[in-house]
This record gives structure tokens, sequence and C-alpha cells, in this order.
């Protein structure tokens, strides 16, 4: 007969493991609570043949446990240790990035995780006969842990690149409003993640004529939409048509939060149509 007890205090992992043991697929396993001393606990017989596969299902119960009771207490906990500094609005934000990039990368995330910790319960499993919840999870999951850091450190980042993101985009609206405007109308063709822009009367503006009076480029590689964005606040047009050849983008996205009103998008008109016909005779 194999045994094991899992000791804690906590009433709703209790709750939650002899939820689960009882609708184990597994015979000849039997469980009961009982509090002795300091800790309630969790006592489990195993008198069948299949021990490997007992082993296994205690192994994948404690490490779904770890996970639901146990991981955002530790996410707070990184958070409030490492980015003690940050708000606690700011904290919030940071924990819901977290939990934001479990459920986006969950396939690999939630794997990794997982492995990390079942690989160890296992192993005490097999050299132990009880295990106090709380310090396994917080003394014997390094390697768990260290990922639950690396998560956070990643919200964090994230967390930071939206911060400054917003300030930009902020910024880029103050300037605009404190501006009279150049131009009336401006075209802008989107097509294959490449900006044209037209005027009026729709020629052809030149990206390259504004570049030395560039100073709101996004980055230093001096992409069209880098040239365009340049354009646009130094035009600071009235009215901006968007002539969106295929799906919208972040720099769509982008021109929409800074230009706000100005901005009309536009899937099919004369320019439109032209366009389209101009990049599938190029994909030809």
């Amino acid at each position: 007969m194999k045994s094991f007890c899992i000791k804690t205090n906590n009433d709703n992992i209790i709750n939650y493991l002899l939820n689960n043991l009882s609708c184990m697929d597994l015979e000849d396993i039997y469980f009961v609570s009982k509090k002795f001393k300091i800790y309630k606990n969790v006592i489990i017989h195993y008198k069948g043949s299949k021990e490997s596969e007992f082993l296994s299902l205690i192994s994948s119960l404690i490490t779904d446990c770890t996970l639901l009771f146990f991981e955002p207490i530790l996410i707070r906990r990184c958070i409030n240790l490492n980015y003690f500094y940050f708000d606690d609005f700011e904290k919030k934000l940071i924990e819901k990035n977290c939990y934001s990039y479990i459920q986006v990368d969950e396939d690999k995330t939630l794997k990794n995780r997982k492995d990390e910790i079942w690989i160890n319960v296992l192993n005490y499993l097999l050299e132990n006969k009880s295990m106090i919840l709380d310090g396994f999870v917080n003394f014997r999951l390094e390697n768990y842990l260290d990922t639950v850091n690396d998560i956070v450190d990643y919200s964090v980042n994230k967390y930071i690149v939206e911060k400054e993101y917003t300030e930009f985009i902020n910024l880029l609206k103050i300037y605009i409003d404190s501006k009279q405007s150049e131009a009336d109308l401006v075209h802008l063709v989107y097509t294959n993640g490449e900006s044209i822009l037209l005027d009026s009367s729709r020629n052809i503006i030149s990206l390259s004529d504004n570049i030395f009076n560039a100073k709101y480029l996004s980055d230093i590689s001096f992409s069209s939409n880098d040239y365009a964005l340049n354009s646009l606040l130094t035009l600071l047009p009235k009215r901006i048509e968007l002539h969106v050849i295929g799906y919208e983008d972040e720099f769509i996205n982008t021109l929409k939060l800074i230009f706000g009103n100005r901005i009309f998008i536009c899937r099919d008109c004369n320019i439109c149509r032209t366009y389209k016909i101009l990049t599938n005779t190029k994909g030809v």
C-alpha cells in the first residue's frame, strides 16, 4: 500500500483536493481529511497495483492545485518585492499583464510551468510520505519560481513600453492641437505595410522632402511609415483619408490614436481600386 499526506490549513485547498480525489479515475484509492496539531491533513491511501499511475495522478493534482491557488500569490509577491516602486494601480496593471501573457501564450507557458512543477512533485512523492504544501511551493519549486519571475519581468517591460507609447501619443496630440493645419486633405494609401501619401489633387507627396525636419520619427530605420508620419505631423491636414489595401495593423491604429477625428477610413473608392489593381499586378 502506498500512502501520502498533504498538509495545509487552507480550507479551499482541502475542498479542492477532496473533490478531485473523489473524481479520480483509479480504483483502490481511499482518502480522508483530519486535523493533527498544527495542520489539516488530506491522507491518501492506494491499495492497487498501478503505483506509477497513482503517483502520476497525485502529481498532477498537486500541480494543478499549485497553479490555481498559489500562482496568483507568487505573482503578487514578486511584483511587491522586485517592483515595489510602482504604485498600487500600476501593480494591478502589471498583474493583469501577467495573466494576459499566460492566456495568450497558454500552450507553451502552461506546459512549461506544469512540467516544472509536476516533475518536482513526482520526485518528492517518491522519497517522502508527507508534504507541507506551502513549504513545498515556496522552497522546493525553484525552476517554477524562476518562471514566475520571468513572467512578471516580461509583464513589467510590457507595461513600461505601453506607458511610454501612451505618453508619446499624448505628446503628439498636444502638438497637433497647438499648431495650424498646412493642408485641408491628405490621402494615405496603405498597402503591404508601406505608406504612400497623396495631396488633395491625388499627386504623390514625396516622403523624403521632410526628412531634414523630422522630429517625430518612430525609430531610426526610416521606413516609409516613419516618413509618412513625419510628413503628416508637418502638414497637419484637417482631414486624412486612409485607403487601407488589406488589413489594419499597429501603424494604422497608431495614426487613429494620434489624429483622432481627422482620420477617415476608406476601402472602396477610385484610389482604393487603383492601388488594389497595382498591388495584385505586382503580386503576379
